[in-house]
């Protein structure tokens, strides 16, 4: 194979070699290779930048520090927020899960969270009753409710209220069986036939 002069060839995508006009060899580097290059080192650069930060908490502006000072109040509030709730609903709760929001540190905080209660309608209305009102409890528990926590609260009631609108209802159809039988027992007793068979016994 003849190489004539001038001639490039392509080695990969970050050199160009061609012969000169005395058969020598030159090498050009690529500049579109050198601009991505530069670039993703400049990339690397900040990140180096970003994790000396993290690493030293001094490096924050006085605006960076203030919000990390507000995340991590935040962050308490939240987790301390929803363990009450998991605290008072006993059984009830689920784990904890949380929204996460990098802070300039570098660090991770949580500004939201929500642990799911479960609300077992019970086996009776008694039961019913107590579940209930244990729901409402562990909604209510924080000392800040939010209006998911006054939302679940409200239907814990609501359930109470059913429960016990169907023992009322049931300790009345009691009653009232129990007065039926008594007036028809009472009936029986006075009724002309049983007088008569009083009047026949022999003294």
């Amino acid at each position: 194979m003849q190489i004539g002069s001038n001639t490039s060839y392509d080695f990969g995508s970050s050199y160009n070699i061609q012969l000169n006009d005395k058969q020598m060899l030159v090498v050009d580097e690529d500049p579109l290779s050198k601009s991505q290059f530069e670039s993703k080192k400049e990339t690397e650069d900040k990140k180096a930048e970003q994790n000396k930060k993290t690493n030293n908490p001094d490096d924050l502006s006085e605006d960076e520090k203030h919000l990390v000072k507000d995340l991590a109040s935040r962050d308490s509030e939240v987790k301390a927020h929803e363990a009450a709730h998991q605290a008072a609903g006993g059984g009830m709760t689920g784990a904890a899960s949380y929204t996460y929001q990098q802070g300039p540190d570098g660090k991770m905080y949580a500004i939201g969270g929500e642990v799911s209660i479960s609300s077992p309608s019970g086996s009776t209305p008694e039961e019913t009753i107590k579940n209930a009102r244990q729901i409402a409890a562990a909604a209510m528990a924080a000392g800040d409710p939010s209006p998911q926590d006054f939302s679940v609260a409200s239907s814990a009631k609501v359930m109470e209220m059913k429960a016990q609108q169907q023992l009322s209802k049931e300790a009345q159809e009691k009653a009232l069986g129990k007065d039926t039988y008594a007036n028809i027992t009472d009936t029986n007793q006075h009724s002309p036939q049983n007088e008569a068979r009083k009047l026949d016994i022999p003294a």
